[in-house]
């Protein structure tokens, strides 16, 4: 196996090289209660535009000051900033090819409850048919919130009209971080978002540090699609100290994101880390490679993480459909894990993935090849129902998982020193570090076909 680790830690003075060079104008210094002649004395002391943007007195629409800022006054050698306390947002945004913009924000701001408005306005992001009310992007960009700037997407209506229903058409993520190139986006708080929190696309050495994310809903309807962030068509994104505690996945990768990395955060109620899912898109290649996550706590999800691809008889169209796709997924490395209460597997992988009403079929169908993937050092607890350490449903028509890696394990179910023992494979080449355990499934599904996964052991 590829040492991913020195891969990451070879590309570190890259990020680095980012966020030591990007503008700070204040040092650790600012604060709300700054006057505006004192950001502008600093804004001039730089040679920058300087824009201070006000809500609206009368409680308005702060969309299109935002976007006069971001777009026009204030689009490039500047600082912007927001200082709150609340920005009432009723339109849709695009604030595109910034360009050495430092933005300060110290205000929340809050979008509107109009369904029937952002569901005709929202924009595509290039992929499924996932949408957004925010295209943000740019190059050399710090956008910074200090612990206190939020983005509140108003989430409740949106959880209360989904019923809990997953992937519909034109609901809106938050914000699509669209072509942003060599940027730091830190202390920034994403609350009750519509779908997903976020999604980078296109974009290239960016770092988000210090992030609190939280969807949680107070009706019977769930929080499904609230991803705290997907990666999609992107390269060297660095998360480090989040907090996420949502429905659905903490961090997504997602088609030909490379070069991830995820440092010392906290998930909490999800699903966990997810690699993928892929090949969806029938007869299209897409990879996602060279994936790192070090010293993650991980509280009530269902996995640490989880690998799913598609099968490989495609149905329907995407995100309710598909399948068909083919490429790889290596080089993926998660390392000093605790895990607290796990709801189900901490490791699985899966390539049966199919809507329709054939969800779990054509599991050998898939040419997605999966490899190279290590979990090191994982201990805790999961919950009492739970009986696995792991479950890994590999393609045969791929070749099967290969090098697949799990060491210093040490989980037990709560209240007891049980230590899970149970690795349910099919087609794991070459595993290492833990050995499969023929499943009751197994045995049946070895009687009948006389062998799959015969090559597990």
């Amino acid at each position: 196996m590829v040492a991913l680790s020195s891969i990451i830690l070879a590309a570190l003075p890259i990020a680095l090289a980012v966020s030591s060079s990007a503008p700070d104008l204040m040092g650790r210094e600012a604060n709300a209660a700054q006057t505006e002649s004192h950001w502008a004395n600093h804004a001039a002391a730089q040679g920058r535009h300087f824009c201070y943007v006000r809500p609206d007195a009368d409680g308005g629409d702060d969309a299109p000051a935002i976007m006069d800022a971001l777009n026009n006054k204030c689009n490039s050698r500047s600082l912007v900033i927001f200082p709150g306390p609340v920005y009432n947002i009723q339109t849709n945004m695009t604030t595109l090819n910034l360009e050495d913009v430092v933005i300060y924000q110290f205000g929340r701001m809050l979008w509107s409850t109009d369904i029937d408005y952002w569901l005709s306005v929202s924009m595509p992001v290039g992929f499924q048919n996932q949408s957004t009310v925010w295209y943000f992007g740019g190059n050399n960009v710090i956008w910074d919130g200090w612990g206190v700037g939020t983005l509140d997407g108003n989430g409740q209506v949106w959880y209360d009209w989904a019923r809990s229903q997953g992937n519909l058409p034109h609901r809106p993520m938050n914000i699509n971080l669209r072509t942003l190139t060599n940027s730091v986006i830190r202390r920034m708080r994403f609350v009750q978002s519509q779908m997903w929190t976020m999604a980078i696309t296109y974009s290239q050495h960016v770092e988000l540090d210090d992030i609190y994310v939280n969807s949680t809903s107070t009706s019977q309807w769930s929080t499904l699609n609230t991803d705290g962030c997907d990666t999609i068509f992107s390269d060297s994104i660095t998360f480090r100290r989040w907090t996420v505690s949502n429905g659905d996945d903490a961090i997504a990768l997602k088609m030909n994101s490379s070069n991830i990395a995820v440092y010392d955060s906290y998930f909490e109620n999800g699903q966990g880390i997810a690699i993928g899912s892929m090949g969806q898109y029938n007869g299209r290649y897409e990879y996602l490679e060279n994936f790192y996550a070090k010293n993650i706590t991980l509280k009530n999800t269902a996995h640490v993480s989880y690998l799913k691809t598609w099968a490989g008889i495609s149905r329907g169209y995407p995100p309710n459909g598909g399948g068909g796709g083919y490429g790889v997924a290596r080089n993926i490395t998660i390392e000093d894990v605790k895990l607290i209460g796990g709801r189900q597997q901490p490791f699985f992988a899966w390539q049966c993935e199919n809507y329709s009403g054939y969800a779990g079929q054509d599991c050998d169908s898939s040419l997605f090849k999966m490899e190279d993937v290590a979990w090191r050092r994982v201990s805790g607890t999961v919950q009492s129902g739970v009986t696995e350490a792991a479950y890994f449903q590999c393609s045969a028509a791929a070749g099967g998982c290969d090098d697949f890696e799990v060491t210093g394990f040490d989980v037990t179910k709560e209240g007891t020193d049980e230590l899970l023992a149970i690795w349910d494979c099919f087609n794991v080449n070459n595993p290492v570090g833990f050995t499969c355990t023929e499943s009751q499934a197994q045995k049946m599904s070895s009687d009948v076909t006389g062998g799959h996964g015969s090559n597990n052991k």
